[in-house]
């Protein structure tokens, strides 16, 4: 997305679908941790620039590597908070700015908001908004264990990738990955111009159509992998990768995240492309944010 203003210079950055069945019950079981081998190789990453932190065009090589099939899963996350106890940076007290609002003296985060006329935010904190509520305390992960996880700093991340002896991406693997042995990749529709990946079918931000069967995040394995076997490496939810960034107006260090989201569409962000990049401030996760792990120590396959 976009990048947004945030109060106090926090700044966000931002198919199975049929009437009669819901689409939760089209998906790929992807329970369990899986990776697929990806061999080595060059490419040209980055694009003749949609927005100016595309570009330009360069040739990138990543050695193989091992990636998992799908983004982490609430289930996933929480068997690493069980066995270690782990909170959030959005469970913790946040740090006490100057003139801070009550609401942001508390744990919480960042939630997208539809705006209207009451409330024209786009973005608000929410107190009590983290992976198990990802827009505050009104809504639960509960039946929701193939969800992408959510509310994730960075810091949060490569505590988990930690446990799991993996790491995130780096940008190249990331994009390498997300195009699947393809110079480009096309938006995410079929000959018929049906959403083959969940993201924002409408006028954002006031009228989604929910055409990819969606309105908000999907279970894992919902849409057709790509041909690497990758699942959600466009929308769903924005990925961290390891890669560090650059904005001016950030108030603190950022990072680079892929993939886009739920929240792009054709009419305002257009991040649903490999190529495509935004800058998150590391201390801050959203509800639109998540990841996905590699492992760089695992054996090459035997062929």
């Amino acid at each position: 997305m976009q990048r947004f203003g945030f109060a106090l210079g926090l700044v966000i950055l931002s198919g199975c679908s049929d009437a009669s069945v819901s689409p939760d019950a089209m998906c790929t079981d992807l329970s369990g941790s899986k990776m697929v081998w990806i061999a080595g190789g060059s490419f040209v990453m980055g694009d003749d620039p949609h927005y100016p932190e595309e570009g330009p065009p360069q040739t990138a090589t990543v050695k193989g590597f091992w990636i998992d099939t799908h983004e982490v899963t609430n289930a996933e996350f929480a068997a690493f908070v069980k066995a270690t106890g782990y909170k959030t940076v959005a469970e913790r007290d946040p740090p006490k700015l100057p003139d801070a609002p009550p609401e942001m003296l508390v744990p919480g985060s960042a939630v997208f908001n539809t705006p209207s006329d009451a409330d024209p935010r786009w973005w608000r904190w929410v107190p009590g908004a983290q992976w198990r509520h990802p827009s505050g305390q009104k809504e639960s992960i509960v039946g929701r264990d193939n969800d992408p996880v959510v509310q994730i700093a960075y810091q949060d991340a490569e505590a988990y990738a930690q446990w799991m002896g993996k790491a995130l991406p780096s940008e190249a693997q990331w994009e390498y990955a997300a195009r699947g042995g393809d110079a480009a990749v096309p938006e995410p529709v079929d000959a018929k111009g049906r959403p083959q990946a969940n993201y924002y079918q409408g006028v954002f931000p006031i009228k989604n159509l929910n055409t990819d069967g969606y309105g908000g995040r999907a279970p894992v394995g919902c849409f057709k992998p790509n041909r690497f076997g990758l699942y959600d490496m466009i929308g769903n939810v924005w990925e961290w990768t390891s890669a560090s960034g650059m904005r001016p107006d950030a108030s603190e260090p950022v990072n680079v995240i892929k993939g886009g989201s739920y929240l792009c569409a054709a009419n305002y962000c257009a991040r649903y492309r490999p190529a495509a990049r935004q800058f998150q401030e590391r201390g801050l996760g959203t509800d639109h944010i998540g990841f996905r792990l590699v492992d760089t120590k695992r054996n090459a396959p035997a062929y």
